[in-house]
């Protein structure tokens, strides 16, 4: 099966953390054994140099994208899962980092256009076929409140066009926008040939249930990837087949499980201080799970806000099935992992 199909057929892939010792150097026996944990929990595929490993990692000057990528390619080559490279910046850097990511061996990249804030429609569609014409791409529509910007449906239909496009990530936070990128493929023509990601980790089960239908032809979500399936990862994939192999799911039961689901994604990735906290909240998890050391970060400055600690300690009680299964598998591997 090729990439395209792999993606289509629907996929858990974690957005994978960047992982430091306390002396915020890269910790490369904790980095293998993270991409290992999400390999045996049952990931389709790992998204690495992304917005949850840091775009801080892109800096040349921190030295750190081409190893942490080329850790994360040796252990995920031979499992047969779908390989993807995050990319960012303006037309030189993100041409430089799709070459990279090319040259390592990635099957595609994810594509944020988060350093091109003014840029017209055609900058950005120019953009995006030029890092299409090296390898293949996944769109990204990342949130606003994190670095990102608004993308109408004219820029999504335009987009859906390109021939290398594999998938699109969908991540604004926003339904209104999401619909704009679900309708924007389908009037493509090309629904059948773009895998569609959620990245909404405050509306997963949601997407990932529902049949978007325009009047004419409808779309699904194939699968997530996901700064929240970063953790408890075993269970997203148990979910996630869940999901794909029942036709009628008990409403009320789906959608307490949403609510549970997003609670817990709004105590680990901070809402309640616009994200702030988000990736030191995912290290925290990580941490607690012994597969970190602590949740040290590039930036000295970046930890969990105040009182998210107490969150996190909240909604790991109320929702022991969100967590349980993978601090079993993870107390029972962990060693191994970080041979």
């Amino acid at each position: 099966m090729n990439v395209r199909d792999r993606l289509r057929a629907g996929l858990v892939i974690p957005a994978h953390p960047l992982i430091l010792d306390a002396h915020r150097k890269l910790d490369e026996r904790r980095q293998r054994a993270l991409t290992r944990y999400y390999l045996a929990a049952g990931a389709g595929g790992i998204a690495v140099g992304v917005h949850t490993t840091q775009f801080a990692i892109h800096d040349p000057a921190a030295g750190l994208l081409r190893p942490v990528l080329e850790l994360a390619y040796e252990e995920a080559r031979t499992h047969g899962v779908v390989t993807i490279a995050g990319v960012c910046g303006k037309r030189v850097q993100a041409m430089r980092e799709a070459e990279l990511a090319r040259s390592i061996g990635y099957d595609a990249v994810l594509l944020s256009l988060s350093a091109l804030q003014t840029e017209s429609e055609r900058e950005l569609l120019d953009q995006c076929r030029a890092v299409a014409s090296v390898i293949p791409i996944v769109g990204f529509y990342l949130q606003p409140a994190v670095g990102g910007r608004v993308l109408p449906c004219s820029f999504w239909r335009k987009f859906a066009e390109i021939p290398e496009v594999l998938a699109i990530k969908i991540a604004p936070f926003n339904r209104y926008q999401t619909l704009d990128v679900v309708r924007a493929v389908i009037e493509s023509g090309r629904a059948d040939e773009i895998a569609l990601y959620t990245g909404n980790d405050d509306n997963i089960v949601v997407d990932l249930l529902t049949p978007f239908d325009f009047g004419s032809h409808h779309a699904r979500f194939a699968g997530g990837l996901l700064g929240q399936w970063a953790v408890w990862t075993q269970h997203a994939v148990a979910m996630l087949a869940r999901f794909r192999r029942t036709e009628a799911l008990p409403i009320g039961e789906t959608l307490t499980l949403a609510q549970q689901i997003t609670d817990a994604n709004s105590a680990i990735f901070d809402s309640a201080n616009r994200f702030r906290g988000c990736i030191p909240g995912i290290h925290e998890i990580l941490r607690r799970q012994g597969l970190l050391a602590g949740r040290w970060c590039l930036n000295p400055d970046e930890d969990l806000s105040p009182g998210q600690s107490e969150e996190i300690d909240r909604v790991c009680e109320s929702y022991p099935h969100l967590r349980t299964a993978d601090e079993q598998f993870i107390a029972e591997h962990r060693d191994e992992w970080l041979r």
